[in-house]
Parts: structure tokens; C-alpha cells; sequence
């Protein structure tokens, strides 16, 4: 009875571990795609009114501050789906700095 809970709670410790893994891919790939739009939409349009500088150099700087946490942990899906990430909003931000550049 007793070698019965123990291959209960190691099933159950397993199921969270998949759970855990599962929830943490469905967030990195929301979080990396979820500037594609954007992305898309400033580079066909070349118009980037309205976006605030400031906005995108804090995001890029905790970007790529999770992926050297990610690096620390040695988590692959910190570093694939942050990298994913910084590279729609250094797009954007590339786009912003060159806009304001070209106006001065």
C-alpha cells in the first residue's frame, strides 16, 4: 500500500511537471509572437506615430534581462521565446530611432 502512494504522488509530481512545461510554452509563444502584428504593420506602413520610444527601449532592456536570467537557469524557453521577442521589438524600436532621425 505504501509503494502505491509513492508512485501516486511521483505520477501526480510528473502530470504538474507537464502541466508546468506546457503553461510555460503556451506563454513564451504568446509573449514572442504577440509584437508580430505590429511588427508587420510598421514595417508595410513605415509609420510609427503614435509609438513611444521610451516604452520600447524599457521592454527591449527586460527582454533581453530575461534572457540572461534564462541563460542563469539554463531555460530553453526563456532564451528561444525572449529572443523571439526582442527581434519584433528591436525591429520597432530600429524603425522608431531611424524615423526620429530622419525628421531632425
Amino acid at each position: 500500500m505504501r509503494i502505491e502512494l509513492v508512485e501516486l504522488n511521483l505520477m501526480k509530481g510528473y502530470s504538474m511537471n507537464l502541466v508546468g512545461e506546457l503553461l510555460g510554452y503556451i506563454a513564451g509563444i504568446c509573449t514572442a509572437i504577440c509584437f508580430l502584428p505590429q511588427t508587420i504593420k510598421t514595417i508595410r506602413y513605415k509609420n510609427v506615430e503614435g509609438l513611444s520610444c521610451a516604452s520600447y527601449v524599457i521592454y527591449v532592456i527586460g527582454i533581453v534581462s530575461w534572457i540572461l536570467y534564462g541563460i542563469y537557469l539554463s531555460s530553453i524557453q526563456m532564451i528561444v521565446f525572449n529572443s523571439i521577442s526582442l527581434i519584433f521589438t528591436a525591429i520597432i524600436l530600429f524603425m522608431i530611432i531611424k524615423n526620429r532621425t530622419q525628421k531632425k
